[in-house]
């Protein structure tokens, strides 16, 4: 199987996590596929993820509960918690689910920890198809400093590829499209290694189990030194640590972004993040749980956060409950204009970084040429560049692909008004 064969451009989809935490229940899932198959599935949005913590029956919010007891069937593998997700009894895991989002012409996804469960390990459980157990592949000095749930598994152990082969055998039994797994590709953090030998046995697990799933890396920042590991096992990584609506984490992606441009390609996307627009945080604060928020970015924030990952060809993963969406929040979701950057774009590229002023290129299949252009400043400002810094001669007519309209003719210059935070994103159309 070539990985590279699907996932050919960034995936798009919705993500439990900035809404839910920890603890999203069924009838959320089904709730929001229900509105991406309505609203969004036909602008390219086709991904529903059940984040961390789908085997825990105690989840309540973002927090984790130390040393909880999991539900785990009898070969060392997690399985749905049927308290929250009522259609997997009787064995059935997430199938049902699965099938009910597919139902809808969506794909199907979940998170899952590196490792093996330390209760598997405690009780030493077996693993599928071997008289090996999980005690002996345990690498029991390999800790997720966040999530007490699992050790790692030490990649050199008779029986390593046999546990992860099971699990992405049951994965793909459940229909499953996607797998979102954690505490793999950090390094930048707290000195938590790249684990590149847990990485590979995953890898030739999805290459064995018959389904094309798509395999997303985190926590991230994944360190450049990794890149062309990460490219060959992986279809996108986070080069980030967790994102939320903070104008500080948005100004730092753009370093980020710039420094993992030249790694973007079909197959293989580094991660921009989810995308906090909208409705969350309902039962991500322990304290408040139940209420949560509307994103605290601008409207001008949201344009430079969108604008800049489709240029640069992030995977986009909404957060929020989409069932609150308002008028704003869908129309940013659903510019054809601007996702068909995401979608036919190539050789995304910063073009300059001038003190608050900064300008990205990238070029459209169809032969076209886009420019976005950020305002990281406190003010309103004017932001130039002629176009011989992008090879470019000749006329040419600017499209406003946010406002959906052409600007004046152009001769070898674009001169632009950029709100503070904000961003303008144009294609040029040659006359």
């Amino acid at each position: 199987m070539d990985k590279n064969k699907f996932a050919l451009t960034p995936p798009m989809g919705w993500n439990s996590w900035d809404c839910y935490g920890a603890s999203v229940r069924e009838d959320e899932v089904r709730g929001n596929a229900d509105y991406m198959a309505k609203h969004l599935k036909e602008f390219g949005w086709e991904y529903i993820v059940v984040d961390i913590q789908w085997y825990e029956p105690k989840a309540y919010s973002c927090d984790y509960i130390p040393f909880t007891e999991l539900e785990m069937d009898e070969y060392s593998r997690l399985i749905p918690a049927t308290n929250r997700f009522p259609s997997a009894v009787n064995g059935a895991g997430f199938k049902p689910l699965a099938d009910y989002v597919h139902s809808l012409g969506l794909k199907f996804g979940i998170h899952i920890m590196r490792g093996i469960p330390r209760q598997a390990v405690h009780k030493n459980t077996k693993l599928l198809g071997t008289n090996i157990t999980a005690r002996e592949i345990a690498y029991t000095n390999s800790i997720c400093r966040w999530n007490t749930d699992m050790y790692g598994v030490d990649p050199s152990k008779e029986g390593a590829s046999n546990y992860y082969d099971s699990l992405f055998e049951l994965y793909a039994s459940w229909g499953v499209d996607y797998v979102k797994v954690d505490d793999s590709s950090c390094a930048e953090i707290g000195n938590i290694p790249y684990f590149a030998g847990e990485i590979e046995l995953i890898r030739n697990a999805i290459d064995k189990c018959g389904r094309d799933i798509v395999l997303s890396l985190s926590p991230g920042p994944t360190p450049l030194e990794f890149a062309e590991h990460v490219k060959a096992h992986a279809n996108m990584w986070r080069m980030t640590g967790d994102f939320w609506d903070r104008w500080s984490d948005l100004y730092n992606e753009f370093e980020r972004c710039n420094n993992w441009s030249s790694h973007v390609g079909s197959g293989h996307w580094p991660d921009a993040d989810m995308l906090p627009v909208g409705h969350i945080g309902i039962r991500t604060d322990p304290n408040d749980l139940g209420i949560g928020r509307m994103t605290n970015f601008t409207k001008d924030e949201q344009i430079t956060m969108l604008t800049l990952w489709c240029i640069f060809r992030s995977p986009l993963m909404v957060g929020c409950e989409l069932r609150d969406n308002d008028e704003w929040t869908l129309s940013i979701l659903t510019n054809t204009e601007v996702l068909r950057v995401l979608k036919h774009s190539h050789e995304g590229r910063q073009l300059f970084r001038r003190e608050n002023k900064i300008a990205w290129t990238a070029k459209d299949e169809d032969g076209s040429h886009y420019v976005a252009l950020f305002n990281t400043g406190e003010k309103v400002d004017t932001i130039e560049m002629t176009l011989n810094e992008l090879d470019l001669e000749g006329e040419f007519i600017p499209r406003d692909l946010w406002k959906h309209e052409d600007l004046e003719k152009e001769f070898n210059k674009i001169q632009l008004v950029v709100p503070s935070h904000g961003a303008r994103f144009i294609k040029l159309n040659r006359v």
